[in-house]
């Protein structure tokens, strides 16, 4: 059974059946639980049949809404260093691949996650921001007169330091077609990123992204792989901005239609590759147009970086278990 995502969706399901809400951010798209009393435990093969495409709802992810408290007394690391860091973090996105493996944090998830939470009623971004907790630390979420979400990301860094902000690479990428391996720039946002240049839209349209791109040196808990092709600046209206195009293969995914986090690690890339480590002389906004829309990445003072889009609660409805 299902229902419009407008309708109250935090009622107690039916016996043997888990309620849900499917929504997306520019079509990266998530299955999403609230587990209001942190008693949910969702296994990997539960995770995977509800990520299932054919066999369950289907998603590049599935996210769990639950207190961060509550998880903090289960023993999760993640949850009690959120407390500490900022004891307002009520509520913590667990969110998993679609695979089952358990990720850090998804920027496109964390928008997504702010609209269930106002769904839930748990959360109104009218009255100010929203923290909350993730494997990455927490995050603020702000909703935009347009009603579009904006996220401070956190800090960011290159795992390769100066001598590859210096060099414009530290690794090196093979994606199948091509003739030899290119270089490419790891970029972290509290999950990490690899940053590959594409020379046109014509090559980044007819890449074959079937296969999960090779990465070497590979990172230990593997990568999210960014192609990109910049596409020069242009004004806007707080000055000018930078705008490239971007395609993405999560780690434990495949390819997706959009990446929260690898938008702002192709645009940090793209800025690094133009003005260094300090990215002198770039945009310090990006337009990042993906095969699912479009999202805004921005750096904010104190080394931190914004990313901001659309968040979109399509349906809910209970699956039987």
């Amino acid at each position: 059974m299902t229902q419009p995502a407008t309708s109250p969706a935090h009622s107690a399901p039916t016996p043997g059946t888990l309620a849900f809400t499917k929504g997306h951010g520019t079509q990266n798209d998530f299955v999403l639980v609230a587990d209001l009393a942190g008693e949910l435990d969702l296994s990997p093969e539960q995770v995977r049949r509800l990520a299932d495409r054919r066999g369950g709802i289907g998603g590049d992810g599935v996210i769990r809404l639950a207190p961060t408290a509550a998880l903090a007394r289960a023993g999760e690391e993640a949850a009690q260093a959120v407390l500490t860091q900022d004891p307002t973090a009520e509520w913590f996105m667990d969110y998993r691949n679609a695979d089952g493996s358990v990720a850090e944090m998804c920027g496109n998830g964390v928008r997504v996650f702010a609209a269930f939470a106002e769904q839930q009623g748990v959360a109104d971004l009218s009255t100010g921001p929203l923290s909350l907790g993730t494997r990455a630390g927490v995050k603020r979420v702000t909703k935009e007169a347009s009603g579009w979400y904006a996220v401070d990301m956190g800090r960011w860094f290159l795992p390769g330091g100066e001598a590859a902000a210096a060099e414009g690479y530290d690794a090196a990428v093979a994606v199948r077609g091509w003739t030899a391996p290119r270089p490419a720039l790891s970029v972290d946002l509290g999950n990490p990123h690899t940053v590959v240049a594409i020379s046109s839209v014509e090559e980044l349209a007819s890449l074959e992204l079937f296969q999960a791109p090779e990465v070497a040196p590979v990172p230990p808990h593997g990568t999210n792989v960014e192609l990109v092709v910049p596409l020069g600046e242009e004004e806007g209206p707080d000055g000018v901005v930078g705008r490239l195009r971007m395609r993405v293969h999560e780690r434990g995914v495949g390819e997706t239609p959009s990446c929260g986090t690898g938008a702002c690690a192709a645009a940090l890339a793209v800025r690094t590759w133009q003005g260094g480590a300090s990215g002198a002389g770039a945009p310090d906004t990006w337009l990042v147009e993906v095969p699912g829309g479009e999202v805004r990445v921005r750096m904010l003072p104190g080394g931190t970086v914004e990313l901001a889009g659309p968040a979109e609660l399509v349906y809910s409805g209970e699956l039987t278990l």
